[in-house]
């Protein structure tokens, strides 16, 4: 299964990603782009109310954001929640405390350069040590907490598909099913890292594909490169 994470300029945007692809697209609503939680509360409903599956984000893997995405989330139970690594089963027990079993969440890990390590030190105070370990032993500690998925970036394009495809054999390997890589992917390199992630076990893959696909005049994702997208992954269903 593949499902697409893209960004939305407003709620007319995100209808049209909506339909576009058939209801197969997270759309990510990134915490750091508002000032208030109840600016970005209001934006998620109003693309729950329409129908609209959101993710909300931290904005760039910030990881000065994770307590307002759970906070957020915790207001909107959304279909997806991004967080880093060391906030993730913290996120995923509050949300279980509201009754929110459905939402997906996923634990931010970076590719050290290295393959088969990784580092987890994702978090604020965290990631100023370069905390490395194997993908084995990262894939366990998720697997530990019960979070599903990995949030693996920045991938920069498929210039890492070897520690890419290290990192969802571990996955794999533990039973963390989603594989969501990200960072620098566009229409040229998406059907390459699907099929990198598909071919090392991923059940699911959820590309995150942000700036490249949004015109830097109008702020609004492009709907011909949301069919290219669409266009250029492996033959699978979505």
């Amino acid at each position: 299964m593949i499902r697409l994470n893209v960004l939305a300029k407003n709620l007319e945007n995100a209808k049209q990603i909506h339909e576009l692809t058939e209801g197969k697209a997270l759309i990510g609503v990134m915490v750091r782009d508002f000032a208030t939680d109840e600016e970005a509360v209001e934006r998620v409903i109003s693309y729950q109310e329409a129908g609209v599956p959101v993710s909300v984000g931290l904005g760039n893997g910030d990881a000065n954001q994770w307590e307002k995405v759970v906070r957020v989330a915790l207001e909107t139970k959304p279909a997806h929640v991004n967080q880093v690594f060391p906030a993730a089963g913290y996120t995923l027990g509050a949300l279980k405390q509201v009754n929110s079993t459905h939402t997906l969440v996923n634990a931010l890990i970076r590719p050290s350069g290295e393959v088969g390590k990784v580092i987890i030190s994702t978090g604020p105070k965290s990631e100023k040590d370069l905390g490395v370990v194997t993908t084995d032993v990262a894939a366990a500690m998720l697997a530990d907490i019960g979070v599903p998925s990995i949030k693996f970036f920045p991938i920069k394009g498929n210039r890492c598909l070897d520690e890419v495809a290290a990192m969802v054999r571990s996955g794999a390997k533990y039973g963390l099913d989603v594989f969501e890589p990200t960072g620098g992917i566009d229409v040229s390199t998406i059907g390459d890292v699907v099929e990198v992630c598909l071919n090392n076990g991923a059940k699911e893959v959820i590309p995150h594909v942000y700036t490249s696909i949004v015109d830097p005049e109008t702020g609004l994702t492009k709907l011909e490169d949301v069919k290219e997208l669409l266009a250029n992954l492996p033959r699978v269903t979505l």
